[in-house]
């Protein structure tokens, strides 16, 4: 007698999320379809059932990741009423939130490694870099957004990677320098 299919609406997204576990664990390059099935506590079927291999999984978790990530920092700057709210935004990400957690901070650099490689994950990367400006430009010119772009990036991937504590006045500094006018 065949057993009766278990109804499991979520199994899908519990794959993209586990995979996102893995890879913050042991990186992309340890992120097994087998490794990601034990994550998400589905039959390792589940995974090629739900996508065309291991790489349609790792495109499409890092797609999620790079679209939650992005919207958190559009939130940041779009409840910005002015300028100066903008520049402690700006500083909040930075040192408190979007770019703060370490588990984050590992899947975007797995992320910038694959889009070193790799057209699909550099779009991904594009299109993430075009709305952080794009929410930038809100309150600054195209120039200064760009140029706080990277500094966000910059003093994200430093603070990170430093084994010293940062003063968060640097940050501050940082931020004040880049967009007051001269």
């Amino acid at each position: 007698m065949p057993r009766p299919r278990r109804h499991d609406p979520d199994r899908r997204q519990r794959l993209l999320d586990a995979c996102l576990d893995v890879i913050g664990e042991v990186g992309v390059a340890g992120a097994s379809t087998r490794r990601i099935a034990a994550a998400a506590d589905v039959p390792l079927g589940s995974v090629t059932y739900h996508f065309d291999g291991v790489d349609a999984l790792l495109l499409e978790a890092f797609e999620q990741f790079a679209h939650r990530v992005s919207g958190r920092f559009e939130e940041y700057l779009a409840g910005a009423p002015d300028v100066d709210a903008a520049r402690r935004a700006v500083v909040d990400l930075i040192t408190v939130d979007v770019l703060a957690d370490p588990g984050e901070l590992v899947l975007t650099h797995e992320l910038y490694t694959l889009a070193a490689r790799d057209p699909r994950y550099r779009r991904l990367t594009h299109e993430w870099m075009a709305r952080s400006r794009h929410a930038l430009e809100r309150h600054f010119d195209p120039e200064t957004a760009r140029l706080l772009d990277a500094l966000i990036e910059g003093l994200s991937i430093h603070r990170a990677l430093d084994t010293e504590p940062h003063d968060p006045d640097e940050v501050v500094h940082a931020v004040d320098r880049l967009t007051r006018p001269a």
